[in-house]
């Protein structure tokens, strides 16, 4: 039996998708919420996705690529970056949804195993957002556990994350708070700069143009949390003015080559014929 084309291309696991998206029938047409987390060289991309009959329906997203406006310039495909690429996501959903005021998460990363429970309010119980982690064919953890901090509910467990010890069956959080905050990479930047100082310069370029240095990344990534509950939808200030319809169609006329006339194919035949018999 030959396998679906998505599958074979390696992009849906079917076997998984099945169990994502099927809905009780005592829930009727309320939608079943699932976050998708995927990884490409040089972005992370997370959703908010929905099923419908006529395809998936996308909530909200956050690209790791927006995480510069909230100050996190360089290593935006680390842990670090998946974690705050996730708490970004959650903050916009909630926002969008207008629950980010009873549902904060855990506002200061400590690295501890947390869930988010329902709160009791004036019209009674109100339970949290809920969305199941689609991890597809590449197994990602750090933007779950950032959108479980968001204020998401999410149901996991501590097994997947740095810091859990196999044989006392523990999460060691000091650990897990260090991957959250990327003392994981700062570590890696110190024992280069010793060991190795021209592979440093090499494959830390960026940070050095930007003064980075290793005792600094726990204090941009902290802000940078404090930046994305502020304000999840932040415009980013090096972008200029929103292009019209009409820009954006005479923009990728440029790229279009016109279609030769009636005429101008019969003359670039007789051009070619006269070119093959001279």
């Amino acid at each position: 039996q030959t396998k679906y084309r998505r599958r074979r291309e390696g992009k849906t696991d079917y076997y998984a998708r099945k169990r994502l998206i099927t809905q009780a029938k005592n829930k009727y047409n309320a939608p079943k919420y699932r976050m998708v987390v995927r990884f490409t060289n040089r972005d992370i991309v997370t959703q908010i996705v929905y099923s419908e009959v006529t395809g998936d329906k996308v909530l909200a997203s956050a690209y790791a690529h927006e995480l510069p406006r909230y100050g996190i310039d360089q290593g935006l495909t680390n842990w670090a970056a998946a974690y705050a690429t996730g708490l970004l996501l959650a903050r916009r959903v909630l926002k969008k949804l207008n629950l980010d005021e009873q549902f904060k998460g855990v506002e200061e990363a400590d690295g501890e195993h947390t869930l988010t429970e329902a709160i009791e309010t004036e019209d009674g119980e109100r339970r949290p957002f809920k969305a199941f982690l689609d991890v597809g064919l590449v197994r990602v953890f750090a933007a779950m556990k950032g959108a479980s901090d968001g204020g998401i509910f999410i149901p996991h467990s501590e097994r997947r994350f740095p810091g859990y010890d196999i044989e006392s069956e523990e999460l060691d959080a000091e650990t897990l708070k260090g991957y959250i905050h990327g003392s994981h990479v700062s570590e890696y930047m110190e024992t280069l700069a010793d060991e190795d100082e021209e592979r440093y310069k090499s494959q830390f370029i960026k940070y050095i143009e930007n003064e980075i240095d290793a005792g600094d990344l726990e204090e941009i990534y902290a802000d940078a949390h404090k930046a994305i509950r502020e304000d999840p939808f932040k415009a980013d200030e090096n972008a200029g003015p929103k292009k019209t319809k009409e820009e954006w169609k005479a923009e990728s006329k440029k790229y279009k080559v016109a279609p030769l006339t009636r005429e101008q194919r019969k003359a670039r035949v007789e051009e070619k014929i006269r070119q093959l018999a001279a």
